[in-house]
């Protein structure tokens, strides 16, 4: 692999040793890859964050790192948290476990790393360009920024993210490269798909059949960046989706050739089995979920508008980014008011649920519906927000 004399002082320690272990991580995984060289990237976005993921080995692992001199060197953000962190307390998680996650988000601090916690990096101010190389590692995320933004990133795991925020490269190879940025399976959808969770299910439906292939869909007449969202977000977590293609939407379909000529053509006539995938048949709905990934300002919007002069009977949780929350103060007002909670820096898949107690689930998340039953080991009932809302506010699902 060929270093540039600025990378090969980074890799022998002239540079520190913090930025020292970045480089070995780095150059580790381009040998592996059979990357030619390194690339500069301007943007991270680094996954990993929460506690219950991490555990007790994670913090000594960034604790030290950070002792040994590791600060980012580019735009970098963090993937949500196990809790609020400001909110933790009155919203019921426990202290032992606050503590932990507490330390964490102190490590990424002392590496120069804000403690803005979000899937969804691209709506607080973390925005690449068209073709900018980018190293980005929560899965939802990246299908978004190199499919939605055309921007360009492998998925990148927690430590290689951030040995690339450290050292302000990543290995050429994967996604980067222009030859592995064309479809593998093209999809002609003849149904209709039209709502939030229309486009987790379709997602559903690709991602088992592609796994971590790419994808050309044929046949969405329209969509927004919410639904262009939650659709990678459900690919991302039914397969191993990093880059999707929508026929006359997304921007590299406008490009010619990006289409193997050996691509794999499926036709996808219904949405019946994505539906029947993420769906138990319980009725009781003691915990309703909305925001994976993380709600944007529209979406508390509509939130708000279902909920105004109502009380909700089950819990319901809200994810976001404080940013965002920020911004739809307004929108947060009505939805507390009407009794739900609306939670800054987490989301239902890496917060520890389980500690809660509940045990039915409804959400209009593709992605969340096929990780709460394993990760939070929740039944689940997955359809539109308008269903999740009335589920929330009768504590049942019709």
């Amino acid at each position: 692999m060929f270093l540039t004399k600025e990378e090969e002082e980074m890799f022998v320690g002239e540079r520190g040793e913090g930025i020292q272990k970045a480089m070995e991580i780095v150059v580790a995984l381009g040998k592996i890859y059979n990357a030619e060289k390194l690339i500069r990237v301007n943007s991270v976005q680094v996954a990993g964050v929460s506690y219950k993921n991490l555990g007790d080995a994670g913090i000594e692992f960034l604790e030290e790192w950070a002792k040994k001199g590791g600060r980012v060197s580019v735009k970098t953000t963090l993937n949500p948290a196990g809790m609020d962190l400001e909110n933790w307390k009155r919203l019921g998680f426990k202290e032992e476990f606050a503590k932990k996650q507490l330390m964490v988000i102190d490590a990424f601090k002392k590496m120069g790393i804000s403690p803005v916690c979000s899937c969804t990096p691209y709506l607080i101010g973390n925005l690449p360009k068209f073709g900018e190389h980018i190293a980005w590692s929560e899965s939802s995320a990246v299908a978004f920024s190199n499919s939605v933004i055309g921007a360009r990133t492998n998925r990148e795991g927690g430590p290689s993210a951030l040995a690339a925020a450290i050292c302000g490269r990543t290995a050429c190879y994967g996604f980067h490269l222009n030859e592995n940025r064309k479809a593998d399976f093209v999809f002609d959808v003849t149904c209709e798909v039209n709502d939030f969770s229309d486009f987790g299910a379709l997602g559903n439906i690709i991602g088992k059949i592609v796994k971590n292939k790419v994808p050309y869909i044929l046949g969405i007449k329209d969509s927004n960046q919410d639904n262009l969202k939650v659709l990678g977000a459900s690919m991302a977590a039914s397969g191993a989706v990093a880059l999707f293609h929508i026929d006359k939407i997304t921007p590299e379909a406008k490009m010619k050739n990006m289409i193997n000529n050996n691509a794999e053509k499926i036709a996808i006539n219904s949405l019946k089995e994505g539906y029947d995938s993420l769906n138990s048949n319980v009725s009781e709905i003691d915990f309703v979920s909305i925001g994976c990934p993380h709600a944007s300002v529209d979406e508390l919007k509509k939130i708000a508008e279902l909920l105004k002069g109502k009380t909700v009977k089950a819990e319901l949780w809200i994810t976001t980014s404080k940013n965002v929350s920020e911004r739809a103060k307004d929108y947060v007002k009505i939805i507390e008011q009407s009794g739900g909670k609306v939670l800054n820096d987490t989301c239902l898949v890496v917060a520890p649920v389980e500690d809660f107690g509940f045990k039915n689930l409804a959400t209009n998340s593709g992605k969340a519906a096929f990780y709460a039953p394993t990760y939070s080991k929740l039944n689940v009932r997955f359809g539109s927000l308008e269903q999740c809302i009335n589920a929330a506010i009768k504590g049942r699902w019709e």
